[in-house]
Order: C-alpha cells, then structure tokens, then sequence
C-alpha cells in the first residue's frame, strides 16, 4: 500500500496498521517481500503465534466492518461514534488520539489521490477528550530510587523463567533508562551497537525515520553484553548464518527466544510484571508503568542533574527543545522544583514572630505578678493588650496561661485600679 510505504520506520507502519487493523505480517512483506525458502531452518522451534493485541476488534477497519459501513463512504458521525466506542470499552484517550491520528493520515492519503471527497476525520475533535500535551503532568514520574527497583527486580530470578529472559528482561528496563521509545527499542538490530568517539552507542531510527546516535551508559552497556552473551550461548547466533537466513548482525539487538523482532505489546507486558514484582515501592502505579514513563524519566533526572537541555533533546530525539523542556516542565514535578517550601518557611517565619510577641507578654506578665511589682504587671498587660490588637489569636497553652493569670487579677479584692481596668479589657480581647 503506497500509503504506508510512505513511512520508513518499520514501527510507524505497524503502529498504523494496527490502528487500522491491517495484518501485521502483510504489512510487514510490504518492504521485507516474502521469507526464503529455508529461512526457518535454523529455528529450533516453530514461531509462535501472533498475538491479537486488546480492542483490535475496535480497530477501524474491523469496525467498519462490523457495522456494516464502507470506508469509502465513512462520514465524520460514524469516526465520533467509532471513537464513542473506543471509550466505551475503555480504551486510553492518548491510544484513541492516535488511532484517530494514523485513520486521519490514512483518509488524507485517499483525499490527495482523489478516493474520496472529504476526510472524515477533519472535524473538531476538542469534544472527544482525547489526550493533551497536559496530560503528561498527571503522569507517573519515577524517582531514581523506584528505577533501581525496577532494574533489581527484572534482574532477580525468577521461578520458570530461563536465565536467558532474565537477562533480556535487565537489558530491556536498562535500555529504557537512556531515554528510547519503545518502537526504537524494538527497532535495533545488533549493526547497530557500535564505538564512536571512544564510546560505545546505538544507530537508533526514530519518528520519521530521523537517526541518532545514543551513548551507552555503563548499566545499559553491562546489561546489554550480559544479554547478548546469553543469547549467543542459547542459540550460537554469533556464528556466520547460512544462505537465506538473517545475519547474525542484521538480527534484532533484543529479540524473542526464536530470534525474532519483540512486539512492542510484549515490551509493555514486561515492564508491567517487572513493576508488579519491584515491591511495595511501586505497587501503586504498578500497571501504569511503561516505556514512555521511562522515558519522561531520563528527561527529568538529566535536566534536574543539571544537563544541557539541548544534550537531552539530542539524545531522546525531540525534533526541539521546546518539546524537552514542555516534557520536563509539565511532568510531576520533584519536591525540589517548588516553591512551597519557600513559602511554608516565610509563614512560619511570621507565625514564629507572632507567637515569640505573645510569650514575651505573657512571661512579662507571669513575671510582675509573681515579683507583686505593679509596674512589671502593667507593662506586661500592655505588651499582652498590644498583642491581642490585631486579632491573632494566642496558641492554646499561651491562651490558657495568659487567661488564668488575667482572672487572677480580676479576682483580687482590691487590686491597683489601673491594673484592674487594663486587666478588663484584656480579659474581653481573650474571650
């Protein structure tokens, strides 16, 4: 289909395809043409079988299916009420916007060779409450606390699960941790691991077909090794294939047990059970745990280290920094980023100012009554009457102090007659 060739990231094109509900592997022969004759003769097992994916029923071509109506002649109620159903079956806004997206592309395509008349899909979408840029700041935000959980628990063994998985499980959270999109990650074959510079890195394809350049880091780079290792041990691929089989360089740099490319429904699944298992740490957002969360995770932990903006926008491949920075700035911010503890310091601060001028009028005042001198007792209902002027009131144990000592005065039979009347009226600013 002339539509989908039109992208050259194999992960666009399955990604759209899904979202139309176009079968994976013919989309897949659309570029790769037809498997040679012998090339499952080295598997040691048959391949297993595709998986369905949630809601592809709700895909939109199967939809139309189901409804009876013809993609050609699709109008813009039946694209509302389509996306209606999505939701209905609880289908995330993001994951509908971009279907609604890839169906849009798809009818514009059409529109500009002259199938249709009109694109259904152009209409205003703000009632549909598909996902925002806005969303990203109610998002999960890992701390790098949670990050290391996540590394330990995809590294711990675990029962019925090969030393191999394992292995590929730690490579995959590891990966995730230097910034990757999960089409990206998915994307990389073994060529891809190189040295430059003087350090090792990734040929990374990502939207648009845009490559880059990623750094290891020394847990990305370990991990990976430790992986590869694994799977040479498992399944010999660093010996030289044979005619009409994949080149042990040309095969995927995180592969399925039968050397395939990973789903990227199986990458979500993982990090998703890796998250279930890191403990109580993470247990509440567990199932929200994904490939885009670790995402936002570098992009955080690199701007609050102090990178440059522009080095982070290089290395996870935003077209501009803006994009960074909006990414970074409307995530959930860390307890760092605020002002509230600037503020919390200036009220208390004041609080603390207010408070000391009530205990230096009631000790002034407990002091003069004790000392029987009448100067001190004035001067400390003074200070006490000043203090009460502008309505603040006094904590509870200074108030009750200040009260008993005031009834005190009020009680003696024949007290100084200034000091009685002072006592007065700070008795009726009390309560």
């Amino acid at each position: 289909m002339e539509w989908l060739l039109g992208y050259r990231s194999a992960a666009t094109r399955l990604s759209y395809a899904d979202a139309l509900g176009l079968d994976r592997a013919w989309v897949r022969a659309l570029t790769s043409g037809p498997p040679a004759a012998d090339a499952g003769a080295s598997r040691t097992r048959p391949a297993p079988p595709t998986r369905p994916g949630r809601h592809r029923d709700l895909a939109w071509l199967r939809w139309c299916g189901a409804r009876g109506v013809h993609p050609l002649r699709a109008t813009s109620a039946h694209v509302k009420l389509w996306q209606h159903d999505l939701a209905e079956a609880g289908v995330a806004k993001n994951t509908r916007g971009h279907r609604l997206a890839a169906v849009g592309s798809f009818y514009a395509h059409l529109a500009e060779q002259g199938v249709v008349a009109v694109d259904p899909t152009r209409f205003n979408r703000r009632g549909l409450s598909l996902g925002t840029a806005d969303d990203t700041a109610r998002g999960v935000v890992l701390t790098a606390d949670q990050v290391a959980r996540l590394l330990a628990a995809a590294a711990s063994p675990r029962r019925g699960r090969s030393p191999l998985l394992t292995h590929r499980a730690t490579a995959v959270v590891a990966l995730f941790t230097l910034g990757l999109r999960v089409g990206e990650l998915t994307g990389l074959r073994r060529e891809d691991l190189h040295t430059t510079r003087g350090r090792r890195a990734l040929h990374v394809r990502g939207k648009g077909d845009k490559a880059r350049v990623v750094f290891l880091s020394g847990l990305a780079g370990r991990a990976l090794d430790d992986y590869l290792a694994a799977r040479d041990r498992h399944d010999a691929t660093a010996t030289p294939a044979r005619p009409g089989t994949v080149s042990a360089r040309r095969s995927p740099l995180i592969a399925t047990r039968d050397g395939g490319p990973l789903d990227p429904r199986d990458v979500w699944a993982l990090l998703r059970r890796v998250a279930r298992a890191s403990g109580p740490l993470l247990a509440e957002f567990a199932d929200r745990v994904g490939p885009h969360v670790l995402r936002h995770f570098y992009v955080t932990t690199a701007a609050e280290g102090g990178a440059d903006m522009t080095h982070v926008q290089a290395d996870v491949g935003h077209a501009s920094v803006d994009t960074t920075n909006r990414v970074y700035n409307q995530a959930a911010r860390h307890p760092d980023r605020s002002a509230v503890d600037v503020v919390e310091r200036t009220l208390l601060r004041a609080r603390d100012a207010v408070t000391a001028a009530h205990a230096t009028a009631v000790d002034a005042l407990r002091a003069g009554v004790e000392g029987e001198d009448p100067v001190e007792v004035l001067h400390g209902l003074r200070l006490l009457h000043d203090a009460l002027d502008d309505g603040t009131p006094l904590d509870p144990p200074l108030f009750r102090e200040a009260l008993r000592i005031v009834d005190a005065l009020l009680d003696r039979p024949a007290g100084h007659p200034r000091i009685a009347l002072l006592a007065a009226s700070v008795r009726a600013r009390l309560g």
